[in-house]
């Protein structure tokens, strides 16, 4: 009985089960696996949030861009009348992307001259919790041959963040998405 885990410890550090033990393959796959799998899946995850971010923007820009076509065209004269229809029919144009329609912020107005346009995010970039837009919408189309600025804002969910390396420019874990565009309606009467 003195032989017995005594004896096997002792050969398996000192004698020749040791040199068996260190060559023993079997795991090593499983260890390197385990090594490997957070950094390889914080990247695949952080290539999936940012390319989703991405296609969220540009789903956002077309939308705005197609429904601002009905201001600059005359065809929302009486058919798009408030910054609520106007949300509606850009909402219609997301293809479900952004569950709270809701969420958008619409600022429709029209300027002078194209050297006066009032770009800027309606948000506190200091807030730290509770944010809310500090700009009111507005919804102002002109007439024929007026200039018109329209922006259309949207506070995104980011779902992935790991510490500093986060795609989140506002509270709360959300990233402003944003889209403008300035044009001068046709010259209908």
């Amino acid at each position: 009985m003195a032989t017995g885990l005594g004896s096997l410890i002792g050969r398996a550090l000192f004698g020749q089960g040791r040199r068996r033990f260190l060559r023993d393959q079997r795991g090593a796959t499983a260890v390197e696996f385990g090594l490997l799998a957070l950094p390889f899946f914080a990247i695949i995850g952080a290539i999936l949030e940012t390319s989703v971010v991405f296609l969220s923007g540009q789903v956002l820009e077309s939308a705005v861009q197609d429904t601002s076509r009905y201001i600059r065209t005359g065809q929302a004269q009486g058919v798009i009348v408030t910054a609520a229809d106007f949300k509606a029919q850009v909402c219609s144009r997301l293809y479900g992307m952004f569950g709270d329609c809701s969420g958008l912020h619409v600022e429709v107005q029209t300027i002078n001259d194209f050297n006066t346009m009032p770009i800027s995010a309606p948000v506190d970039w200091n807030c730290v919790s509770n944010c809310q837009w500090n700009r009111p919408e507005t919804y102002t189309i002109g007439a024929g041959s007026s200039i018109v600025v329209v922006q259309v804002y949207y506070k995104w969910p980011i779902i992935l963040s790991l510490g500093d390396m986060t795609l989140a420019n506002l509270p709360e874990q959300k990233r402003l998405l944003a889209t403008a565009t300035v044009f001068r309606n046709e010259p209908y009467s």
